[in-house]
């Protein structure tokens, strides 16, 4: 069974879910039904232990080839098959893996001012009780060291967001014209065109897809003494829950995450302060990426006249979105 013809390859918290979602959409395509397998990001299986809530993410990856190749195996004759894990941009190795495997796949690559990236990665970590630090700028002082301890990619909310290294390391390897680059706010402020730019870049149909489902939006739980408790408890859940059976794991810390997320506010903005104190640790990578594709990314460095997520508040009954598992 071949491989899939197309990834969305990054970045985490720059709407690859939403797009997912919508590109399923189209009758030319077909979206594998975990949004999220992450099968090039190991050689075999992931590993075992992390940050909070790290071991039943890791149980959730398709690194089995057969399973991989059976995502895509009810896809209609005639369609191009898809997959979207956005930390392949991130992931060196996981590019040269993909690079060996399918050398003639089209990339997607989403990119969303880092700043807001990392805050909206950090205020999804917070609003599923598994982020103890309940300061953005606070949290992201700790990557080093979360790093060094051996926490998941989620967890390195600067590093995901320094895309000249990752788009550098990426043209080694694929010519410029299978991998699309464009902004986050382009399919915010301009769904129905970006969506035919993706969809010609693919070579399907365009004026198919219109709109971008509101999918994944995060919430800003405030932080209570309920909170706090629920937080306590989820994390100590998910370190227990990784001794035990996957789906009994699940049945012990979904309800904490419900709990968590019940009357949740929508993602609250970045101060000024906060947003000029993370800016220092992006503005050298933002000039590599300036010369990476020639364009002009220097808004990213400025204060910001909006901020907050793809579609504001969260849909009633919406949760935060678990990419390993099916679509439902």
């Amino acid at each position: 069974m071949p491989l899939p013809n197309f990834l969305t390859i990054g970045a985490p918290k720059a709407g690859t879910t939403a797009l997912h979602a919508a590109l399923a959409r189209h009758p030319g395509l077909f979206m594998s039904p975990v949004k999220e397998p992450k099968f090039f990001l190991s050689d075999g299986p992931p590993p075992t232990k992390g940050g909070p809530g790290d071991a039943q993410t890791y149980r959730e990856h398709v690194w089995r080839r057969e399973d991989y190749e059976a995502l895509f195996g009810a896809a209609p004759p005639g369609t191009l098959t898809g997959e979207s894990t956005p930390f392949y941009l991130y992931d060196l190795a996981a590019q040269r893996r993909i690079r060996a495997a399918i050398p003639d796949a089209r990339l997607i690559v989403v990119l969303r001012d880092p700043v807001e990236r990392a805050h909206s990665n950090w205020t999804h970590l917070w609003s599923a009780g598994l982020e103890p630090i309940g300061d953005v700028v606070r949290a992201c002082a700790e990557e080093e060291r979360r790093v060094r301890a051996g926490w998941a990619p989620f967890w390195h909310y600067l590093g995901l967001g320094k895309y000249g290294e990752q788009l550098k390391h990426l043209f080694t390897l694929f010519p410029r014209d299978q991998v699309l680059v464009y902004r986050y706010r382009d399919l915010v402020d301009r769904p129905a065109e970006t969506l035919d730019r993706i969809c010609r870049f693919l070579g399907v149909e365009t004026g198919v897809v219109t709109e971008v489902p509101r999918e994944n939006v995060t919430a800003h739980p405030e932080p209570t003494l309920e909170h706090r408790m629920l937080s306590r408890a989820l994390r100590v859940g998910s370190s227990v829950g990784r001794f035990l059976p996957s789906r009994v794991s699940v049945a012990l810390t979904d309800p904490l995450e419900r709990r968590l997320q019940e009357r949740a506010r929508s993602r609250q903005p970045l101060t000024w302060d906060q947003r000029e104190k993370l800016i220092s640790y992006f503005t050298e990578d933002v000039a590599l990426l300036q010369k990476v594709t020639g364009e002009d990314f220097s808004d990213w460095l400025l204060p910001r006249e909006r901020s907050g997520g793809l579609v504001g508040i969260r849909p009633d009954g919406q949760r935060q979105a678990r990419n390993g598992r099916p679509q439902q």
